[in-house]
């Protein structure tokens, strides 16, 4: 069971490169991470990432008008049909070519593919099980040069538009239309970026990349297409293909060319004229129009520039809405919910994913990954929080439950090498090389301590003390280790003896003893309570790069630089243990390396440590795409973690590809800049666009740092790909405890029906299903727990703990479980308090739990208790008015009754 952790979430990284997709109900945006999708939903405030994964990045994404499928296609043109619902791989498929775009027909039983030079009609797999899910209908050349994007097609699905490089717009129609068979449309200047239709017409509106719009209007309403009975035979495909051309295995092929189709008698040819144009640029140079969405129910065009501006235009007036500036980096995507209300935004220069509600002018979601590499994590005492440092200079503090980030520290001024949480849970200690250590309040989210040495130096490593008293961290450059106090920001003392640079500083959890690892193949271990004073010096037998605490404090297991972990006791100083994991690493080739990955593994290491939460086992990572556990009793390899697959990151494939191998060696060697990129400018002198310092390369797969929850049930690790979370999945695996031919759930739900309580949950749990487990408690009568409590075995009590911690995750039920926790911590509690090493994660989860419902509820009560407040200040100040007015009405009575006697008194008067 320890060992069935699944993935779980991908954090930190939040979008990559491809084009954001709303949901149906548009309150979930569909966001590509490298090779992975990730679903936010804006309305919950969470965010998922699918466990299915492509071969490569994903460079496209369509999105079926049910919500229920979705098409990835990565780089190479590889595709997969996804469901939403089950979260599964549907369907493999391969376009051969890289894909510019793919869109879905609106009733989802046709979609459309670009690639290259042509467009590709497929029939949509449906309901019905099919050998082939995707059957090719038709296929569309026009354009001389490739395509850049299709256009969202009608409504009626009469017909399509595409754009293209050679700055053409080709309408295509999607049936055998005989007066629109394909038509071409000129009057740009520069790449086509969109192409839309108006609703409920044959209008257009195409924009390019150098700022243009122009608006096409046609002589033919949508009732006025004609259907054509017979297919011509170069639509059959019977006349000869064209050089270079692949050949389609089934399908209509429709070939467009430079002049008009021929009228046949009695139909008139669709005809355009261009309405009007008009240009972006002309109140100012906003650089390269790099995207465009178009909400047709509303009329709203957004389009994105290479500045970081969007604009916010009515059409077909061209009236400018909105204007405004999110980013310093070029906006990659654009794209509307169904209402028209939310803009999505994508920079894929930082990661950034933005939602913008133009109507009110505020952000609806708004985030950003560390657009650098992730240097380290930590996760907070309760296992709700984690904190990660970055080498752009970042500390983002991410929500496990919503997997979202709520807070970025900005201080640092270069690459962050370490975070660590206090025991207390609400500090962040973070060290840099910018020459300053941090500490950050998560009450107040301000920068409250900052700690320097004497003389500048770059800290690698930095540890806090059990206490929160002790803040250490070890330079690179002086081979020191400083100590500050954190209540003054004092420094304390230097430590001094390291021969090398500190790679690594862990504080024992049960003694006020610092352990620090060197290059110089020594760890010491310094009395915090004896003058500062090495007690012991660990001999290494190479480079130490990484050392850990066992969580009682009873053991210290160090990685070193030729792939071995080392285990010591820290009392007698004694090696008790090693294991060699170096081959465990399995290492891939560089597409630069000289030499095999079977060499290059041999100077590879791990460079992160950390014990699980009950200390019988020890996760390893470093510069490979494995994550291994290890049992450190039996000193063997249980399982290793495969990060990633992604082969558009470097050192993945173990061999060379031969078909990236010239006479001249890989193509990998050849250094390729980015001139004529996306139009970003730069202040080289001469240069008009493009970065031509930038080169394109390849990360590489590596694990910087690796981290075990607290509770035991998950683990985090940074990686190239972003933080990944993996965590236990209870439903993959049948674990029954102590189980007899007996034991089963008729068995169990007899005991019910006798309300034998503590018998069926002993059966139970020796069966060992959640779902029936949770059955037989919820089938506890209230009153009746205290005295189920009382009676159950001991054994047993831990396992209804930790049960409980899970149940209390998912289930609404607070105020029964809680009982049940009171119940069990009151009757048990001296008893598992001798036992507190191997409980301790179970009570964490607990408190993790009943932590997270606390803060829900008191923000829920805070919110209620202001509404009440509002509403009786409303009815008093509504009393008052009513009180005045009717004092007001009895006095306006009484003068109207005093005159209405004075009039009768007059009018007796008058008739005597």
């Amino acid at each position: 069971m320890k060992f069935a952790y699944r993935f779980s979430n991908l954090l930190g990284a939040v979008y990559r490169h491809g084009n954001l997709s709303f949901s149906k109900d548009g309150n979930s945006v569909i966001s590509p991470v490298g090779n992975r999708v990730s679903v936010f939903d804006l309305k919950n405030n969470k965010s998922e990432t699918l466990p299915v994964s492509t071969a490569k990045n994903i460079t496209c994404v369509g999105l079926s008008p049910d919500g229920n499928l979705a098409i990835l296609v990565d780089e190479d043109g590889a595709a997969l049909l996804i469901s939403l619902i089950t979260r599964a791989v549907l369907h493999h498929f391969h376009f051969h070519k890289p894909v510019a775009s793919i869109r879905f027909s609106p009733d989802g039983r046709k979609f459309v593919v670009t690639k290259e030079n042509v467009a590709l009609m497929y029939h949509a797999p449906g309901r019905n099980r099919e050998f082939n899910a995707f059957v090719l209908d038709k296929s569309y050349y026009g354009p001389y040069d490739e395509t850049t994007f299709t256009g969202p097609p009608r409504t009626c699905f009469m017909c399509f538009v595409v754009g293209s490089k050679d700055m053409s717009t080709w309408v295509f129609g999607a049936e055998r239309w005989s007066n629109l068979i394909y038509y071409s449309l000129g009057g740009h200047k520069d790449i086509m970026v969109g192409c839309f239709f108006e609703k409920d017409s044959l209008d257009l509106y195409t924009v390019s990349q150098d700022g243009t719009l122009c608006v096409w209007e046609s002589d033919t309403e949508l009732d006025g297409l004609v259907l054509r009975k017979t297919r011509l035979p170069a639509e059959r495909g019977e006349e000869e293909r064209g050089e270079g051309e692949e050949e389609e295995p089934r399908g209509e092929v429709i070939r467009g060319k430079g002049e008009r189709p021929k009228e046949k008698q009695g139909t008139k040819n669709v005809r355009y004229k261009q309405r009007s144009k008009h240009f972006f640029n002309k109140e100012g140079d906003f650089n390269n129009l790099t995207a465009a969405a178009f909400h047709k129910p509303t009329h709203i065009l957004v389009t994105g520039f290479a500045s970081g501006i969007f604009h916010l235009h009515e059409l077909p007036e061209f009236n400018l809405i909105h204007s405004l500036s999110i980013s310093d980096q070029r906006i990659a995507t654009v794209s509307m919910n169904s209402s028209g209300d939310w803009i999505g935004f994508g920079c894929s220069g930082l990661g950034q994913l933005l939602v913008w509600e133009w109507q009110s002018e505020s952000y609806v979601f708004k985030q950003q990954g560390h657009f650098n590499n992730m240097a380290a994590l930590a996760y907070s005492p309760d296992g709700q929080y984690i904190a990660t440092g970055g080498d752009d200079g970042k500390v983002k503090v991410w929500n496990m439950t919503s997997g979202l980030c709520f807070v970025t520290f900005t201080e640092h001024t270069s690459s962050v090498t370490n975070v660590t949480f206090t025991s207390r849970g609400f500090v962040i200690v973070s060290a840099s090389l910018d020459g300053t250590v941090r500490a950050f309040d998560l009450h107040r989210y301000r920068n409250f301590r900052t700690f320097t040495s004497p003389r500048p130096a770059q800290f690698s490593s930095l540890a806090v003390d059990p206490s929160g008293d002790l803040v250490s961290a070890g330079a690179q450059d002086s081979f020191e280790v400083f100590i500050w106090s954190m209540q003054t920001g004092r420094l304390l003392e230097v430590l001094g003896g390291h021969e090398g640079p500190v790679s690594c500083l862990c504080f024992s959890p049960v003694q006020s003893i610092l352990a620090s690892a060197s290059w110089d193949k020594t760890v010491r271990l310094w009395d915090m309570m004896d003058s500062w004073q090495t007690t012991e010096t660990l001999r290494l037998t190479s480079d130490g790069l990484a050392v850990s605490y066992r969580p009682d404090g009873q053991e210290l297991a160090v990685a070193t630089l030729d792939g071995e972990i080392s285990f010591w006791n820290p009392q007698s100083a004694n090696q008790t243990g090693s294991v060699s994991g170096r081959h465990d690493l399995e290492m891939g080739r560089k597409e630069t390396d000289k030499i095999t990955s079977k060499q290059s593994a041999k100077g590879k290491s791990f460079t992160s440590l950390c014990y699980s939460a009950d200390g019988e086992s020890i996760l390893a990572g470093g510069q490979s795409k494995f994550v291994c556990i290890y049992n450190i009793r039996e000193q063997i390899l249980m399982k290793k973690f495969e990060i990633s697959c992604n082969l558009s990151l470097d050192a993945m494939e173990e061999f060379l590809d031969r078909r990236k191998m010239t006479e001249f060696g890989s193509l990998a060697l050849v250094d390729e800049g980015v001139g004529d990129g996306d139009g970003v400018e730069l202040s080289l002198p001469g240069v008009r666009k493009g970065d031509m310092s930038s080169r394109h390369f390849k990360p590489e797969i590596r694990v910087s740092s690796i981290r075990f929850s607290p509770t035991g049930r998950s683990w985090a690790a940074t990686s190239t790909e972003g933080l990944l979370t993996y965590s236990l999945d209870g439903a993959l695996v049948f674990d029954p405890y102590d189980l007899d031919l007996d034991v089963t759930p008729a068995s169990v739900r007899r005991q019910l029906r006798q309300a034998e309580w503590a018998t069926a949950i002993v059966l139970a749990f020796r069966l060992n299903e959640t779902a029936l487990t949770q059955e037989v408690l919820e089938a506890v009568p209230h009153h009746q727990i205290a005295v189920v409590c009382g009676s159950l075995p001991d054994v047993y009590v831990e396992k209804l703990l930790g049960f409980i911690a899970s149940a209390l995750e998912r289930c609404g039920h607070l105020q029964f479980y809680l009982s049940w926790s009171q119940s069990l911590l009151t009757q048990h509690g001296q008893k598992l308090k001798t036992r507190s090493g191997a409980v301790l994660p179970t009570i964490q989860s607990l408190q993790k739990s009943i932590q997270k419902h606390f803060e829900d509820l008191s923000k829920l009560c805070d919110w209620n208790m202001y509404t009440i407040r509002y509403a009786v200040a409303l009815s008093k100040q509504r009393g008052v008015k009513r009180t005045a007015g009717d004092a007001l009405c009895d006095k306006d009575q009484s003068e109207d009754s005093e005159v209405m006697s004075e009039a009768s008194l007059e009018e007796t008067d008058m008739l005597m």
